[in-house]
């Protein structure tokens, strides 16, 4: 077991200290704000850990805020370059499903059909193009870019180093990066040519630990509200004794637990692939997505106007509930793809059976 701990009783970065730039200076990073030895860290699992073992991780660093590219790196990047069969670098990894590139082959084969560069003599590939939002860009030591090649999907990994950086940020203030390939070679060696399947599992997998994130930080906000009531006395008693307190906090943790479940319910289906994992994934984000606006509303509601200050922890987690709602797909994006999955045939059948 990797011996990398994530702290669970306290935040890494405390709401004054909060400072993106100083914690990505470098590829060590992802280490340096991870590595801990708190008597109630959890291990992070090692590399061969699986699909839910990594949620569980993953919903960790939502929950703690952690500022690091960790289902970037765990969820996505690593189990796609093992399956493409390329080389898993260590430290921070990001990735981009880039379908707008325009790719050529930078060494042309000969063809009595096709415009030049349609065809090639090996897999070196000329990349023209931007690749938009990548996250954490700046402090990956390389992206996985999933595109389309002209002799169909590719897989290939890029140094950011190489492309023209455009720093840029969500709400949460983590990096949000638009790389400028103007044009740029990628060696033979770096690419891989891939089905179409590990396209979508390369959404599945990214929108799936963007769910699993937002339920640690949905947890987070169950856990600040209920000691913020039970905490705070107004007119004599504290306010989670009032019955609209009540009412609200039963509804945040109804919120956080419907998140927590559907990203629970799709590990195993990832792992099989096919319509199954199409579906839970798309329930799991969907059903993410759509309780972040409720769980950061009640929460901010029941704290006052303290919740909205950079001295409360709480918009450590509801920054990035409102950042990942619409990153990798928002509500209205998967709820279309799953009513595509399903007909009248299937739509019982998946309701109702067991992972």
């Amino acid at each position: 077991m990797n011996t990398h701990t994530i702290d669970t009783d306290t935040p890494v970065i405390s709401a004054d200290a909060y400072d993106t730039a100083a914690f990505f200076t470098g590829s060590e990073a992802i280490a340096v704000v991870t590595n801990t030895t708190a008597p109630d860290a959890v291990p992070l699992p090692s590399p061969d850990a699986s699909t839910a073992e990594l949620l569980f991780a993953a919903q960790e660093a939502g929950r703690r805020a952690v500022p690091a590219p960790f289902t970037e790196t765990a969820l996505v990047a690593r189990p796609l370059l093992r399956r493409a069969g390329l080389p898993v670098p260590d430290g921070p990894l990001s990735y981009a499903i880039a379908p707008e590139l325009t790719i050529r082959y930078a060494h042309p084969a000969a063809s009595p059909v096709g415009s030049a560069g349609c065809l090639g003599d090996d897999d070196t590939l000329l990349i023209t193009g931007t690749l938009h939002r990548v996250p954490w860009a700046r402090a990956a030591g390389a992206v996985v870019v999933l595109a389309t090649a002209p002799s169909g999907p590719v897989l290939f990994t890029l140094d950011p180093d190489r492309a023209a950086l455009t720093p840029g940020a969500n709400l949460a203030g983590e990096p949000r990066d638009d790389l400028h390939l103007a044009p740029l070679e990628i060696p033979a060696s770096r690419v891989r040519r891939i089905p179409r399947e590990l396209l979508e599992e390369a959404e599945h997998r990214a929108a799936l630990g963007r769910a699993a994130l937002m339920a640690g930080a949905a947890e987070r906000c169950v856990e600040l509200t209920v000691a913020h009531t039970t905490a705070r006395v107004q007119f004599g008693r504290p306010l989670s004794h009032f019955q609209a307190v009540k009412q609200e906090e039963a509804r945040l943790i109804e919120e956080a637990a419907l998140v927590r479940a559907a990203v629970q319910a799709a590990a195993t289906p990832l792992d099989t692939g096919g319509p199954a994992a199409h579906f839970a994934v798309a329930a799991a984000k969907t059903q993410a997505s759509a309780s972040a606006a409720e769980i950061a509303r009640i929460a901010h509601q029941l704290h006052g106007a303290i919740g909205i200050t950079q001295l409360n922890p709480l918009h450590l987690a509801t920054t990035r509930l409102w950042s990942w709602r619409d990153e990798d797909g928002d509500e209205t994006d998967w709820a279309l793809r799953l009513a595509r999955s399903v007909t009248a045939a299937t739509l019982w059948p998946a309701l109702t059976t067991k992972p």
